[in-house]
């Protein structure tokens, strides 16, 4: 199988919008199992560029109300993946493109769901990096040009792609720590 192209798009005001409708129908069925769901990622930064897959970080209070939340995910149509090595966050993948599920059956932008305990490392790395950008437009025009580049030079390896951010993304996490 030939892999995905990197594509990047220039920022869309639509994907806050899709976000929340994902955001709608994932509370209504989590409840209180889930204390927040955060968009982060690209497409949650204001005027950055991205590759038009919103990533979603459910929130939960311990690991203890996993099985209970994976239950709800699956009737959404969301399938647990593991943590995929990354301890404190576990994936999951979209069964098909209408994924979460509602009563109104419509397509649905593709997505990286997340469930992440509230003490997570991989939660924390998550929000202060997108926060960090929010709040530093000159930030977002590097990290935009960076990726535009990047995708260009490694349009058909998604994993060197991701390396080729990382310097910058620990960069980053490094300035907001001090």
């Amino acid at each position: 199988m030939t892999p995905k192209p990197v594509i990047i798009e220039e920022y869309n005001p639509e994907w806050p919008k899709m976000f929340q409708e994902i955001q709608s129908i994932l509370a209504l069925t989590l409840g209180a199992d889930a204390l927040s769901i955060e968009h982060v990622g690209s497409t949650s930064v204001p005027k950055l560029a991205a590759k038009p897959i919103l990533d979603i970080d459910v929130v939960i209070e311990s690991m203890k109300s996993l099985p209970a939340v994976i239950a709800k995910l699956e009737t959404l149509g969301y399938s647990h993946q593991g943590d995929l090595g990354v301890e404190g966050r576990e994936a999951f993948d979209r069964k098909d493109e209408y994924v979460p599920y509602s009563e109104e059956i419509s397509l649905r932008m593709t997505q990286h769901l997340y469930v992440c305990h509230r003490d997570s490392q991989e939660l924390y790395r998550h929000i202060t990096f997108r926060d960090a950008l929010i709040n530093n437009p000159e930030l977002v025009k590097e990290y935009a040009s960076l990726k535009k580049e990047l995708a260009i030079t490694f349009r058909n390896d998604r994993k060197v792609y991701t390396e080729g951010k990382s310097d910058f993304v620990q960069r980053i996490l490094k300035q907001v720590a001090r």
